[in-house]
């Protein structure tokens, strides 16, 4: 009787096991049909270029960062200064697939006007500040990291700007509609 146990047990363990694996599988299967992100678009050739303001300094930028293969240190340079901290002015480079990210946000929206930035990097202390109001700003924001950016982009419904930056599936998208503003970083896809 025992040992009569113990192979139904042992049935029901693998069938369990086909049964995960079957899931594991259409789940697979599944994400595979999920579209890829468009960032798979960016081209390799030619230029990537991108325009920002600053609403906070009033500087603008246009800058090449990257032609034919390759990343170019003076528009990251450039890009790197106008996304600074503008409270303490502490410079951080931005994560290059951020910029990537935008850059096939502004073709998604097949526009070349500048970015309006609410807030780009942001150092620790003022993070930390800002977090402090309980204004909803993450106490491990991924903007300290130069991972994400706050913006606008006139000319552009800011529904419209969030749809297109979802449809990308680059990273996470806030939506601020009282504060005029979205949110896009190159974390998990995730949306608020």
């Amino acid at each position: 009787m025992r040992a009569l146990q113990l192979i139904e047990n042992q049935n029901k363990s693998r069938t369990c096991s086909r049964r995960g694996m079957l899931r594991l599988s259409a789940a697979a299967g599944a994400c595979a049909l999920l579209p890829a992100p468009a960032l798979a678009n960016v081209p390799r050739q030619g230029e990537r270029r991108l325009a920002f303001y600053n609403l906070h300094t009033g500087e603008r930028t246009a800058a090449t960062y990257w032609a034919d293969g390759s990343y170019l240190t003076d528009g990251l340079s450039e890009i790197n200064h106008l996304l600074r901290d503008f409270r303490t002015g502490e410079v951080r480079a931005i994560d290059r697939r951020l910029l990537d990210l935008l850059y096939a946000l502004q073709d998604t929206l097949d526009t070349r006007d500048p970015f309006h930035v609410i807030s780009g990097y942001r150092s620790p202390k003022t993070n930390a500040s800002l977090a402090s109001t309980g204004r909803g700003v993450a106490k491990q924001s991924l903007h300290m990291r130069g991972m994400a950016v706050d913006i606008r982009l006139p000319g552009q419904r800011l529904g419209d700007l969030r749809d297109a930056a979802k449809a990308l599936r680059g990273g996470g998208v806030g939506y601020y509609a009282g504060s005029n503003f979205v949110h896009v970083d190159i974390g998990r896809v995730r949306y608020w």
